[in-house]
């Protein structure tokens, strides 16, 4: 992943930035043509107030202040209709992009390898996608357009001071430098406090949703009262990252006010003694009071415009990292079409995690198209792994995988999984309705052929009791549904794909005995000239298969039927004798 440089200005950032500001490229126009403006329109009211106090107050000419009055009544309210198409514009601006930039994110979210996500936490990806997108926004809205307009007013009231008068101007520019030393350490400063909050909010984000996710865990382990004061410390990290932001704030404005009375203190003493000599009229000094002002404001919020700049630079640096993450899943495959018959060959593959340490060694087997495979073995053992590789979920290290005599690399990763459908232990179901969990939004499958399948496994009627039946909202999780009633749906869910490999993982741990049994000849059905390879702790789910392969410590140890393992009274039938004597259950009777 890239690093974070954190520089406050970065023309390769900016380039891929204003490649967002492309389609909307009339817009941007638009607003720096505003900012122009804003420019050239803000020197103006002082100029006009100077002109009306020495030509129309001072002279006692009444209709010319009238006119003046309403000429500088018209300004206003241009001056307003153009703040506010700007701010508008700029604002539209920065949505946009952050809006277009957020999708481009998710997509490439949704094509990384989960073996990145094994390592990256979903909080600090959370951060990436939303937060961090805002103060994206903000260098359009409040940062770089801003900046510029503020430096262009600055130029263009100096100019119009030093053509009024130069010598007065000179004067109170005396305090200026003093001002831009200060706004030099404000901006290193609060850059990085604003650093530090950025930090803190993606730690925030990350305890936050491990935490809540797990909250269940937390309360049956009673500890709501440790995780509490973990949370506490987070909190005044942040808390304290603000509060020295503030700090610097506290600081800050009060030396720009006393820099800028500075300046007006310049101009009283040398504007006065000017008038009094007739060098210039009364109405300068009071236009020149009106710059003093429109130039100290300009420049104090610069240092506060270019910090927000610079948090965009970081958010977008933060944000480019992700995008230019290399785990992408690999998808060079060409074959797109067609319908698998569902033979499974492993030729000596090798899988690793981690690129160290086997999970798989030197594992070799074949299904034919409509046969069974069960895989059995200890936690660890890597019946999970092959399921994962199977569906190119991670890459092997060495050997090959066919499906249809053809390397699984040759498929287009859409169309292999969407040949092999899975049904894992832990069901895991969005906030949505029934029926979308199930059919995933995919307009193929109507409503019946959903009804038909949920009839089939035997869950039609626990939906048709629940208020709005197949329209009933299962809430984040599925937190509203039983284990047995989340795992019906993910049955549900495999059936209607109409796989040509079936994939079970542990599917009927969470489901209860009359459960299983009810959706076994379900199953039956589903797997009927189907391949499938199933993963099971209850080898009485598994007897029926055609080929069992027993598997410990990434190793193949035993393969072959049912009554062929029990004949090898190897680690099968050890397996076999503890579960089923260790209950004191009778074990079943086979011709």
């Amino acid at each position: 992943m890239a690093k974070v440089t954190g520089k406050t200005y970065d023309i390769a950032i900016l380039k891929r930035l204003f490649n967002y500001v492309k389609p909307y490229k009339r817009i941007f126009i638009w607003s720096v043509m505003l900012t122009i403006l804003l420019a050239a329109i803000a020197p103006l009211r002082p100029l006009l107030i100077q002109y009306t106090l020495d030509n129309s107050i001072l002279t006692g000419d009444r209709q010319g202040l009238i006119t003046m009055t309403m000429v500088l009544v018209g300004l206003v309210a241009l001056q307003a209709f153009v703040q506010y198409n700007h701010t508008y514009l700029t604002n539209r601006l920065g949505q946009s992009i952050i809006r277009d930039l957020r999708v481009d994110v998710f997509n490439h979210i949704t094509k990384l390898r989960l073996k990145y996500f094994d390592k990256t936490p979903i909080g600090q990806l959370i951060t990436r996608t939303v937060s961090d997108q805002e103060t994206i926004a903000d260098i359009f809205s409040e940062g770089l357009i801003v900046i510029i307009g503020d430096i262009l007013q600055l130029a263009t009231i100096i100019g119009v001071m030093l053509y009024t008068d130069w010598q007065l101007t000179l004067i109170v520019l005396i305090p200026m430098p003093l001002l831009v030393i200060a706004t030099y350490f404000f901006k290193e400063a609060i850059k990085s406090a604003f650093q530090e909050v950025r930090t803190f909010v993606s730690h925030l984000n990350t305890f936050l949703q491990e935490h809540i996710t797990g909250m269940s865990v937390i309360h049956y382990f009673a500890r709501e009262e440790q995780e509490m004061k973990k949370f506490k410390v987070l909190n005044a990290n942040h808390r304290n990252a603000h509060i020295r932001s503030n700090w610097y704030y506290s600081i800050f404005f009060p030396v720009v006010e006393i820099i800028s009375a500075m300046s007006i203190g310049l101009l009283v003493w040398y504007g006065s003694k000017s008038i009094l000599e007739h060098h210039i009229t009364p109405g300068v000094v009071i236009a020149f009071i009106m710059y003093i002002n429109m130039l100290f404001r300009p420049i104090r919020e610069l240092a506060d415009k270019f910090n927000t700049l610079q948090m965009g630079m970081v958010g977008a640096e933060r944000i480019f990292a992700v995008l230019d993450t290399p785990q992408k899943e690999v998808n060079e495959g060409h074959i797109k079409e067609g319908t698998l018959r569902g033979s499974i060959t492993f030729d000596k593959v090798w899988f690793a995690y981690d690129a160290e340490n086997w999970v798989l060694k030197d594992i070799s087997f074949s299904i034919k198209p409509g046969e069974t495979l069960a895989l059995v073995g200890a936690t660890g053992a890597g019946k999970s792994s092959i399921i994962n590789i199977l569906n190119r979920f991670y890459e092997i290290g060495k050997g090959n995988i066919k499906v249809d005599g053809i390397n699984i690399k040759e498929y287009d990763l859409a169309f292999l999984r969407s040949q092999i459908s899975t049904v894992i232990q832990d069901v895991f179901l969005f906030s949505d309705t029934i029926q979308n969990n199930i059919t995933l939004y995919n307009p193929e499958i109507t409503l019946e052929q959903l009804k038909k399948a949920a009839t089939d496994v035997g869950a039609d009627e626990f939906i048709n009791r629940l208020p709005g039946g197949y329209q009933y909202n299962v809430m984040e999780r599925g937190s509203t549904l039983s284990a047995g009633q989340a795992q019906l749906l993910s049955f549900i869910r495999a059936m209607v794909y109409n796989p040509s490999i079936l994939v079970l993982d542990e599917a009927t741990s969470s489901v209860d005995t009359e459960t299983e049994l009810l959706i076994q000849k379900a199953l039956d059905r589903l797997m009927h000239k189907r391949s499938s390879v199933v993963i099971a702790h209850r080898l009485s789910t598994i007897q029926k298969a055609d080929k069992i392969i027993v598997l410990d410590k990434g190793e193949i140890k035993e393969m072959g039927t049912h009554q062929e393992l029990l004949k090898q009274n190897g680690y099968y039938k050890r397996l076999f004798d503890l579960q089923f004597n260790s209950g004191g259950i009778e074990k079943p009777v086979y011709g």
